[in-house]
Order: C-alpha cells, then sequence, then structure tokens
C-alpha cells in the first residue's frame, strides 16, 4: 500500500527523530571518555573488535569496554540514521527535512569510516609531526560529531509539533528580532569554533599544556613560554571568556525579550546553567590532571551548549525557513 507525504505533525516520525537525536549523546560520551583514557587502540582491527562482536574482556577491562561500547552505540547509531532518511523520503513532504535526513546518513558513513581508518592507520607515520595518520583522524573525528548532532536536532526541531503548529509561546518575538537572531548566530558559530580548538588541544595532548588555573604556573594570565601546545591551550581559555560574554548577552537578551514563552525562558536558564558547569569542570580537568570522568564530562558540557544555542538559533529562523519552503518558485 503506497503512503503519501505530509507536513503535519506525525507523533512517531517526531519521537523516532528525537531518539536519534538523544542517542547521539551516548556516542559522544563513549568517545570521549575513550579519548580521556587512552583506549582508543584496545582493539587494532576494524570494524570488528578482535575480529568479533563480542570480543573478550570487553565487558571486564575499561578500555575495551570504552571502545567497544563506543562502536556498538555507532553501529546503532547508523541504523537509526538509516530508519530515519528512509521514514523521511517516505513521509515527509518538506525537501529541506528530507535533505537534512541524507546529510546525517552521509555523516554516519564519514564518521564511520573515520573512525575505522583511526585505527587501521594509528602505524602510518607522518613526516614533521608527532602524530601518527591514524592520530590525526581524530580531530576531524571529533569535529564531525558536533555537526552531527546539529543536524540530528534541526531535524528533531523541524519535526516537532511547536515547529509545525507554531504552538510555541514566543515564538514570534523570537522569529521578529534581528537582535536575537543576530546573537544566536555569533553565539552558536563562537561556540563551533571553540570545539575545534578543543579537539585539537585534545589530540594534541595539551590539555595541560598550562597546568594550573585561573592562573598560570608563574602567576600571571599570559604564559611566559610559548610553542604549539601552549598557543591552543591559551587560546582555548581565550575563547572561553569570549563564549562567556556572548552566551550571557545571549540569554539576558532572551530573558528581556517582551511577550517570551516559558521554554524559551528555560532555554535561556539552561545556557547559563550549562555554562557554569562547564567552567568549573574544565577547572576540574586542570586541577584532577585530566581526571577522565571530568574530562569526559567537559566535552559533553560543551556539545551539549552547542546543542542548545543551535536550537536556539535554528527557532529563532523558523519563520524564514517556512516562508523558503512555501515561496513557489519563479522562472
Amino acid at each position: 500500500m503506497a503512503t503519501s507525504r505530509t507536513s503535519s505533525y506525525q507523533p512517531a516520525l517526531a519521537w523516532f527523530a528525537a531518539l536519534g537525536a538523544a542517542w547521539v549523546f551516548g556516542v559522544v560520551t563513549l568517545g570521549a571518555f575513550t579519548t580521556s583514557i587512552a583506549a582508543g587502540m584496545a582493539f587494532p582491527d576494524w570494524p570488528l573488535s578482535n575480529g568479533s562482536i563480542n570480543p573478550d574482556g570487553w565487558l571486564t577491562e575499561i578500555d575495551k569496554f570504552a571502545e567497544h561500547s563506543h562502536r556498538l552505540f555507532g553501529m546503532v547509531m547508523g541504523f537509526l540514521a538509516i530508519g530515519l532518511v528512509s521514514w523521511l523520503h517516505l513521509r515527509e513532504e518538506r525537501g529541506w527535512l528530507r535533505k537534512l535526513g541524507w546529510a546525517a546518513l552521509a555523516i554516519v558513513v564519514v564518521q564511520g569510516l573515520l573512525g575505522g581508518k583511526r585505527v587501521l592507520l594509528d602505524s602510518i607515520a607522518v613526516p614533521g609531526f608527532e602524530m601518527s595518520l591514524g592520530q590525526m583522524l581524530r580531530i576531524p573525528h571529533g569535529i564531525l560529531a558536533q555537526v552531527y548532532v546539529c543536524v540530528l536536532f534541526a531535524i528533531a526541531a523541524g519535526l516537532s509539533r511547536p515547529w509545525i503548529e507554531g504552538s510555541v509561546s514566543g515564538d514570534a518575538g523570537i522569529s521578529s528580532s534581528s537582535k536575537i537572531r543576530r546573537l544566536a548566530v555569533v553565539s552558536t558559530l563562537l561556540v563551533f569554533v571553540q570545539l575545534i580548538v578543543a579537539a585539537v588541544m585534545r589530540h594534541n595532548n595539551a590539555g595541560l599544556a598550562i597546568p594550573t588555573f585561573p592562573l598560570t604556573p608563574e602567576g600571571g594570565l599570559v604564559p611566559s613560554a610559548w610553542d604549539f601546545r601552549v598557543a591552543i591551550h591559551f587560546t582555548h581559555r581565550v575563547m572561553a571568556a569570549v563564549i562567556t560574554v556572548a552566551l550571557v548577552w545571549l540569554a539576558v537578551s532572551l530573558w528581556r525579550l517582551p511577550s517570551i514563552g516559558k521554554g524559551f525562558k528555560g532555554a535561556a536558564g539552561l545556557i547559563v546553567a550549562l555554562l557554569s558547569a562547564q567552567i568549573l569542570l574544565g577547572a576540574l580537568s586542570v586541577w584532577t590532571i585530566r581526571g577522565p570522568y571530568y574530562t569526559t564530562a567537559h566535552v559533553i558540557g560543551g556539545v551539549s551548549i552547542f546543542a542548545v544555542v543551535f536550537t536556539v538559533a535554528w527557532w529563532a529562523h523558523r519563520d524564514a525557513i517556512i516562508r523558503r519552503e512555501t515561496t513557489p518558485l519563479t522562472a
């Protein structure tokens, strides 16, 4: 029996997309923990682990558990992406949502290949660099994961009842405020740049290049000696200060917006809460000499901030997206 496409609210599809958006945090968490305990090469083969989907020791040895769990969660994420793009293609009328579904699937495929090549190319040296070719692939693998989170959140938002029916209180004010749109976009870009800096810092083992916080070992704000690791670490701290100003400005602007709804007030409060926790976790990562649990939580905090700020920016452009999808093409 043939099915027809529709742009109306479809609860099952919407919840399936929300499941995918939630599941990706499990993948990222396990990936971050794997890196934090240096378990990326717990298994020297791929896509299987020691030639098996149920390798010996993965439930009892922490390094094998972290890496194999990450692989299993990634595999399930792939199935969810295939299911989502198929469902969107069959049932969703809006072309931009179907395209986002294909983009999500493409990213999952690329992520799987990057993750696999990170293992298979680990022994390939790169002249002039301390990292091997496989180790270098950890950086784009980590960055692309952040992009994937945003794609899934964009799909989940577009499929939600409030987006389709315009039933969020204060939505009109958000969409009509050019200031909020600019602030949200700038904040999103700043956080994304910070995540790139963090990935470079993390995978160059520069998390303790400045081993004290908030001051340097010399008691100042600026390091007295410089190399690449110190520079990327210091850039991360400077970006954190800039982002703090931008996110607080965005949150205050949301709170002060006339007729703001509870959902957007909650988003503003969540941004401030996540930002506060993120600063503390960053400090604890240094104070505990990169304790794996604090370091992992710091990575997840960054992704969470990115997801929330991106969603605010995406929602602020909801009216423009709807106008574009309903405007007929002219010759």
